[in-house]
């Protein structure tokens, strides 16, 4: 019987489980020997998986030898019996339980190659016999009755083409048939029986073939140049590309038989070719196949387990620990992880091999190839070579096609086609600007695999068709995940969709799902109440318009989670926040299960201030300065690295000075436009706060910069961004975390390197020169004045008080107030 624990193994180790069922069964060879002839016999990891479940749910075939099993089963017993195994039965036939030394199989069983022979009426002789083979019209024959053909295959085919190409060389025909099926004459001649009788096969009709081999004769003989000859196109998607599998009696192309075969994967909803299917037969796509647990393997360098991306003799590779050699570019020159161009050589970087530019020789936008990072020159002009840059069959542009077909623009304009075309064939008018917008992007490659990745094509295919509406509240019903927010941030970025606040949507959300399970319905009013007319009403007032911070979302959800679990721990015993007294809120406070307790004195002093609880107490933490030293000297050396490394991107110098010397949050940063940059006069301005702030030389320069050659990651790409620091969905900037990401890579604390900047900002300006420049509120400006003991207040009432002490005499001269008394 199978167990658990047998079925994890069978996934986790199935070679180890096969050796171990067949040492059982078999004890005269060692394990050693087992385990290589396993190995030799289970191939790949999913027919290793099965063949190690289906051993384990009847071991029993390993002794009697009997189908129906899998093909791998009886190369398994063939295997272990040349090894000299003697316990471990041969495959037995179905029919005569003769002993195998090859398989012949029919479905599941095997069977010897007596009674695997069909018994038919032979066509000749009108006998009931074994079928020996069939006949130029497909009709059955025995042995007695071979279909014999005397004439010489090449000389008949020969003649057939030269009504097609008169003056064809019979030698090149010949070579051309004998290298279509090399080994087997026998069906070279059904070939050619095919051609003699339907010679429109050779002029492009060659998706009715009924032998392969046909379409092979075909390429060899464009290949040698005879003329006539047409190679074929696939009959549903109309390209010239490689047409070798069967469907509906035609001949079609991989992609079609894929389209053919989409299903609705059970896991991510994408439509698309199975990979595999699960224990309940339901399909998968190849991308949750290659993530799932069960396929994730340990990585031989990092020891972690993750998904595999290269394999080697010593082991499994993963994305990370695949390393690129370390070259010089020739193009921008900077040394780092890259490959050779097989176009000219030289060693290319991997960001020169994804960017694209206008070409300095024909102005185009297009991929590099040579020239340098000032003066880039695309592939065309690099090498214009006509037969590797050959013109696309749609819209004649000279590409490097390394298949038929048409190139990957035109590929993505048919692409979006499929999925936004509704039942009439045409695009509904609500799509067609993010369909002019996808086809339009720079990177069309990037564009495609996001188009192949996850649910997108799936919905893309719902909004074309009608089967989903173009609403928001639409794609809320699917699942919460970065790819359905991307499709969502390219429809509005189009103006497909209107623009809403999302952090605030996800916020709401998240309020919701909070307090609707809460146990009690008191609890849940009260939360609810501080929720909803507490902390996103401040919220609200607090963003005046604008879009909420991932910071401000992560705030109040951690002031909702402290409420809530405060009301748990006050619930479970059997008080409620009216009961609940001073003693029983310092029993919390100093209970080992405590979380959020900060956030949690926000709530009791709301629950105080609404009187829904009495005589408790829980003090505010105020704020007495920065608690970390202050490094100004690590400050400045950061500052003069970014100013003058040109090896670092000129964002990530920009952003990283904006940090160190104006003391910005990676929030604030991400935020910018480029209509804070200001540049009149010769003189370049940031407005950060109410006044702008005059930049030095070298940082107005990195702005100016960024304003011009500032680009979104994202699959549209678009450089008409308002952001000054774009990000990785369209329309959107950068996400905070991804900033201080960046920046932490350049080997900068935020949090010490804010607290550095502000502390010595504070000592030199006012508060409010301090709050006015800066964009921060005049009670924070303050608060860092008087902690860098630079209190301008103090200074100004000091200078008020000695003004008045000084006394003008009725003689003209100065000297102590009426109120002053000598010592």
């Amino acid at each position: 019987m199978t167990t658990t624990g047998s079925l994890e193994r069978s996934v986790a180790d199935p070679i180890g489980l096969i050796t171990d069922l067949v040492a059982d069964a078999e004890s005269e060879l060692g394990s050693d020997t087992i385990w290589t002839v396993v190995t030799a016999v289970a191939g790949g990891r999913a027919k290793s998986r099965n063949l190690a479940k289906f051993l384990e749910t009847r071991p029993a075939v390993l002794s009697d030898g009997r189908s129906p099993a899998p093909r791998a089963v009886g190369d398994l017993l063939i295997a272990l019996r040349k090894a000299g195994a003697s316990a471990i039965s041969p495959p037995v036939c179905a029919d005569c339980g003769k002993g195998l030394r090859s398989l012949q199989r029919q479905g599941q069983d095997w069977y010897c190659s007596v009674c695997i022979k069909e018994t038919s009426e032979c066509a000749a002789c009108g006998n009931t016999r074994r079928v020996t083979f069939r006949d130029r019209k497909g009709l059955p024959r025995c042995s007695m009755c071979p279909d014999h053909d005397d004439r010489d295959p090449a000389t008949v085919i020969h003649a057939v083409i030269n009504t097609i190409a008169p003056g064809a060389d019979y030698d090149v025909v010949a070579e051309a048939l004998r290298r279509s099926a090399p080994h087997r004459p026998h069906y070279r001649q059904r070939v050619v029986w095919a051609l003699e009788e339907n010679p429109r096969l050779l002029t492009g009709e060659a998706h009715l073939s009924p032998h392969r081999a046909i379409l092979r004769f075909i390429d060899l003989l464009h290949e040698a140049g005879v003329a006539g000859i047409a190679r074929p196109s696939c009959p549903r998607c109309h390209r010239v590309v490689r047409i070798d599998k069967p469907l509906d009696g035609q001949r079609v192309c991989r992609n079609c038989i894929a389209r053919s075969r989409v299903e609705e994967c059970v896991r991510c909803g994408a439509r698309r070719e199975p990979a595999t299917r699960d224990d309940q037969g339901r399909p998968l796509c190849p991308n949750c196949l290659v993530n799932d647990p069960a396929n994730v393997e340990v990585c031989i360098n990092c020891g972690k387990r993750k998904r595999v991306q290269n394999r080697t003799s010593n082991g499994p590779l993963c994305s990370n620990c695949c390393p690129l050699p370390v070259l010089v570019c020739s193009i921008c020159g900077r040394t780092a992880p890259g490959t050779h161009s097989r176009l000219t050589g030289l060693p290319r970087c991997g960001s020169c091999d994804r960017r694209q530019a206008h070409c300095t020789a024909c102005g185009r936008l297009r991929g590099i190839h040579s020239g340098t990072a000032e003066a880039p020159v695309c592939g065309p002009c690099t090498a214009p070579d006509a037969e590797l840059w050959r013109p696309c069959p749609t819209c004649g542009e000279a590409e490097r096609l390394r298949a038929a077909g048409p190139c990957p623009r035109c590929t993505l304009k048919q692409r979006l086609h499929e999925l936004l075309a509704d039942a009439s064939g045409s695009i509904p008018p609500k799509l067609q600007a993010p369909n002019d917008a996808l086809a339009e992007t720079e990177r069309a490659g990037t564009a495609m695999r996001w188009l192949s990745g996850g649910i997108v094509s799936t919905v893309l295919s719902d909004l074309g068709s009608g089967r989903r509406p173009l609403t928001h509240e639409a794609l809320d019903e699917l699942p919460a995940g970065k790819v359905v927010e991307h499709i969502r941030s390219v429809l509005v970025a189009t103006g497909t969709l209107p623009q809403r606040d999302e952090q605030m949507v996800r916020l709401e959300r998240h309020v919701n799902d909070l307090v609707t399970p809460h146990t009690t319905a008191e609890g849940r009013k009260i939360l609810h109440r501080y929720a909803t007319w507490h902390l996103l009403r401040r919220l609200r007032r607090r963003s005046r318009g604008n879009d909420i911070t991932h910071t401000q979302l992560t705030v109040v959800r951690q002031h909702l989670r402290a409420a809530v679990h405060l009301l748990n721990w006050i619930e479970a015993q059997g008080l409620t926040l009216a009961t609940c007294r001073q003693a029983d809120l310092e029993r919390w406070m100093t209970s080992d299960d405590v979380r959020h307790r900060r956030e949690a004195g926000h709530f009791v002093r709301w629950a105080l201030a609404q009187k829904i609880a009495r005589d408790l107490s829980f003090p505010a933490v105020r704020w007495n300065g920065p608690s970390q030293a202050m490094d100004d000297e690590a400050r400045w050396a950061t500052a003069c690295r970014l100013l003058h490394d040109d090896t670092l991107k000129s964002e990530d110098r920009l952003a990283g000075l904006l940090l160190l010397l104006y003391a910005q949050w990676p929030a604030a940063i991400s935020r910018l436009t480029v209509d804070h940059i200001e540049a009149t006069g010769g003189a370049v301005r940031l407005h950060l706060g109410a006044v702008p702030v005059d930049l030095p030389g070298p940082v107005a320069e990195l702005a100016l910069h960024q304003v011009a050659v500032r680009r979104s990651h994202a699959v549209l790409a678009r450089t008409d961004s308002p952001w000054l620091f774009p990000g990785g969905q369209p329309g959107r900037p950068i996400s905070v975390w991804a900033m201080g990401e960046r920046l932490r890579k350049l080997g900068i604390r935020l949090a010490e390197t804010r607290s550095t900047a502000l502390f010595q900002l504070a000592t030199e300006l006012p508060a409010a020169v301090l709050a006015r420049t800066l964009g921060i509120d005049i009670t924070v400006a303050v608060k860092w004045q008087r902690a860098a003991a630079g209190d301008w207040g103090a200074y100004a009432a000091e200078v008020s008080r000695r003004a008045t002490s000084q006394a003008v005499h009725p003689n003209g001269s100065t000297g102590p107030g009426p109120g002053h008394q000598e010592e």
